[in-house]
């Protein structure tokens, strides 16, 4: 969770493998199969059509169940709520009596005669001021252009039935190519079919369709799909492809024994803002994919900078809980689920490695770190400090404590760091977080859960009584963390410092702003204290703002004004055109981009440099 653009969301798909459970023959075998039809040639009303053919059911009634909620988004979002018109039938087709339950479950009488279901679906991306399901873990469907389909918003399980194999058939157009980390079994252009062994992994393996626009590369035996949903053409998956295969080598390089998967897909979509359409921006993880939902207005290099965060985010999710987890995500219950106390090591532990492992390889200099960690501890302190982070995890479906989730990935992430620190300090900086994780994941692995109640006592078992008691005082205790102690282990202290800041802010407020919402005109704040760049170029308070560099700005694309300020250099060209008392005209020069004052961290004790180096770079 980075404050990166606006409306960056950040819920962060928990993983679950599909090896978690060993199936015996008789549960693979095709009678036990349920088979999934979708036909995305068919879209009526904004919706596709799915079919569900049961294997023979022995009971009176079943019950054909929609997730509520999903893994890693610690939100009831009732995706059962965008089901239509369910309805069962036997062989001959007659109808068989149907009960909706509530908004995620249908009763289906007379179950052993059931030969199908059918029901449509509603995508969610056009509608999202209606409900506030995270754009990654949503739905498109744009007939001939493009179908997002996470699969748990597709395709739900029967009761009792929820082990057994799926088989789904999907017919598309044969402009419209599905990315997907899974196989597809039919060689047609119009029809793919996907095997997965249980309901768990097709939850799991989300499908974009879309014209084909896709790079591959391979980094240390695992084959990286980047595809990319760009509906006005502006960014493509080879524009990108070179700073995503330089994250992902960097990141195999940090993880190194980590290598849980062969093939890895990564799914972007780009959100187009001049029309409904999604606009929760961030990611969802799975065990060998990433959804992303990003802006497509977003500058390319800039884009290029949030994918480096956000998908080495998810990546790292290949640690925990993909390999180490507690028995509440082993045996996720999609309808009823109980939640883990352990959101500061899935989340938090995950975060801290897609900083750390930055500047590990040289992506990011140590000061950039020092400064993401401080905005961490800013942000963490406008939330419960004293809300001790085990209860926060367990009860985070439910207030005061979902209010505090996106502090797995502040403070989350600065536990992480703390303890990584007090492993490095403890072993004269030769073993960290990431050998205590390799520890736990020879402990445990993905096949053996934990039980939450006894993961801090292995945690200090391998590693340090200090540990320990730092997990008790600071994660399961309600007292706040002290940073600065920590920092001062590695020879890190605090100072003020010079940050860049933004050409149209001063003093951390806005100068600009909307004249009048009828005109929709953007006005240089009256009176506003402007900064360097805007006096020298001759910007006056009252000015109000027509273009920058020939392009024309109002209410109506201020966000694009917002991205093209975010991306400015030192030094860039810029012409802009204004309207002061009434007449026209035009200043121009070269950025000089503001410097803010601020709080940040610093390495100061050269005795303890080795250590520090050792912590950074080890």
């Amino acid at each position: 969770m980075k404050l990166r653009v606006q409306n960056l969301k950040s819920f962060y798909f928990l993983a679950i493998t599909m090896s978690f459970l060993n199936f015996n023959a008789t549960a693979q075998s095709k009678d036990k199969q349920i088979q999934v039809d979708i036909d995305l040639n068919v879209v009526k009303d904004d919706q596709v059509m799915v079919t569900v053919t049961p294997p023979k059911i022995s009971s009176n009634e079943v019950t054909y169940h929609v997730p509520k909620i999903i893994p890693g988004t610690y939100s009831e979002d009732d995706y059962g709520k965008f089901i239509e018109n369910l309805k069962a039938y036997d062989a001959k087709g007659t109808a068989l009596t149907v009960a909706k339950l509530e908004d995620n479950s249908w009763k289906i009488s007379n179950a052993k005669k059931l030969s199908k279901i059918t029901y449509y679906v509603n995508d969610t991306y056009d509608i999202e001021d209606t409900h506030d399901i995270f754009s990654p873990a949503g739905t498109n469907i744009e007939e001939g252009k493009n179908f997002m389909i996470n699969t748990h918003a597709f395709v739900g399980y029967f009761s009792d039935m929820i082990e057994f194999p799926y088989k789904v058939n999907i017919a598309h157009p044969a402009t419209l190519w599905g990315a997907t980390a899974m196989v597809d079994k039919d060689a047609s252009d119009t029809k793919d079919t996907f095997n997965t062994s249980r309901y768990a992994e097709l939850v799991e393996n989300p499908i974009m369709y879309s014209k084909p626009d896709y790079t591959t590369f391979t980094v240390d035996g695992m084959e990286i799909i980047i595809a990319v949903y760009s509906p006005n053409g502006l960014i493509t998956a080879e524009s990108i492809t070179p700073e995503m295969k330089t994250m992902m080598t960097a990141q195999k390089n940090f993880l190194g024994k980590f290598n849980s998967t062969k093939k890895y897909a990564v799914l972007l979509y780009l959100s187009d803002m001049n029309r409904a359409d999604a606009n929760g921006f961030g990611a969802l993880e799975h065990p060998t994919s990433t959804t992303v939902v990003m802006p497509e207005m977003m500058p390319k290099e800039q884009l290029a900078e949030q994918l480096k965060d956000v998908v080495s985010h998810e990546f790292f999710h290949i640690v925990t809980p993909l390999t180490i987890h507690s028995k509440e995500i082993q045996n996720f219950d999609y309808n009823t689920p109980k939640m883990s106390q352990h959101l500061w090591m899935y989340e938090g532990v995950t975060e801290y490695f897609a900083n750390l492992f930055q500047v590990n390889q040289g992506l990011i200099t140590e000061e950039q770190f020092y400064q993401r960690m401080n905005g961490k501890i800013a942000n963490s302190l406008q939330m419960d400090d004293t809300m001790p982070f085990t209860k926060m995890s367990a009860e985070v479906l439910k207030k005061p404590y979902k209010d505090q989730y996106l502090n797995v990935y502040e403070k989350g992430a600065l536990i992480a760091m703390c303890i990584d620190i007090t492993i490095r300090e403890k072993s004269n900086g030769e073993r960290g977080i990431l050998d205590l994780m390799q520890k736990l994941s020879n402990e445990y692995g993905t096949q053996k859960a934990f039980d939450d109640k006894d993961l801090f006592a292995k945690i200090t078992q391998l590693t340090y009584p200090e540990v320990g008691e730092f997990l008790n005082t600071y994660v399961a205790g309600p007292t706040p963390i002290p940073y600065e102690k920590y920092f001062a282990k590695m020879g890190v202290t605090k100072t003020t410092m010079q940050v860049p800041g933004n050409i149209f802010v001063h003093n951390q407020a806005p100068v600009i702003t909307v004249l009048d919402p009828s005109t929709k005109e953007l006005l240089i704040i009256p009176g506003a204290e402007l900064n360097d760049f805007m006096n020298t170029i001759g910007i006056k308070g009252g000015d109000v703002l027509l273009a920058i560099n020939d392009v024309k700005y109002n209410l109506d694309n201020v966000n694009d004004l917002i991205m093209m300020s975010m991306a400015i250099k030192e030094g860039d060209p810029l012409t802009f055109k204004m309207k002061r008392d009434g007449q026209e005209l035009t200043l121009k020069g070269n950025a000089k981009i503001p410097m803010d004052e601020t709080e940040g961290f610093q390495a100061s004790d050269a005795t303890k440099n080795k250590l520090k180096e050792a912590w950074l770079k080890g």
